[in-house]
């Protein structure tokens, strides 16, 4: 079966953090279950988009297999995820731009859709998914065009994306509190106990 792409969505797969949990490793080449923890989302969104992002601040020569280009934060020390957001939204090649993880392996193809065709909805807002009263804000698709307002709120000192985007009037894309598919396996114990997703 042919998946159909996500028409003017690019997805940017964040992989530019420090990995303090993971001892410093770069958390997107952690083996896991055979793979780097990054192919595991990569092979969901590969298919959605013809404009698929790395934000990365290291082993770029590994992540390149993984991209169609890769962005970097403008600032060293690793900012954190608001910084490869910017880099993203600055790089889009389209009108939206949807948001993942390196270390969510257990999303699925509906998630996406559902994220994508929620935003669908009201194209001047963000979309964020939340798990009862939990925002989930690595999960998360923004028009570009909101580019120069989340660049204004990084300049001002904001350094939190799920702050940046509320101050945008997010909307919610509300899921089951235990919804395994926005499980972020960020640590080598939650990574020892997570199985593969099933079919893989």
């Amino acid at each position: 079966m042919i998946q159909s792409r996500l028409a003017n969505c690019s997805i940017l797969l964040l992989a530019g953090g420090r990995g303090q949990r993971m001892g410093g490793q770069d958390k997107g080449l952690v083996n896991w279950h055979g793979k780097p923890l990054l192919a595991w989302p990569h092979r969901i969104a590969r298919s959605l988009t013809d404009d698929l992002l790395i934000s990365c601040n290291r082993n770029q020569t590994r992540y390149a297999a993984f991209a169609d280009r890769l962005v970097n934060d403008d600032e060293p020390d690793f900012p954190g995820p608001l910084a490869g957001i910017r880099a993203g939204l600055a790089a889009a090649y389209h009108p939206w731009m949807m948001v993942l993880p390196c270390d969510a392996p257990l999303i699925d193809e509906a998630l996406l859709r559902q994220l994508y065709e929620t935003a669908q909805q009201d194209p001047d807002t963000p979309l964020m998914t939340r798990r009862g009263a939990q925002w989930e804000p690595l999960f998360c698709i923004i028009p570009v065009k909101l580019a120069p307002a989340i660049e204004a709120a990084w300049q001002m000192g904001e350094r939190s994306n799920l702050k940046a985007l509320l101050t945008l009037q997010v909307r919610a894309l509300d899921l089951d509190t235990d919804d395994p598919r926005l499980a972020n396996l960020n640590s080598p114990e939650l990574l020892s106990q997570q199985a593969p997703p099933e079919g893989t």
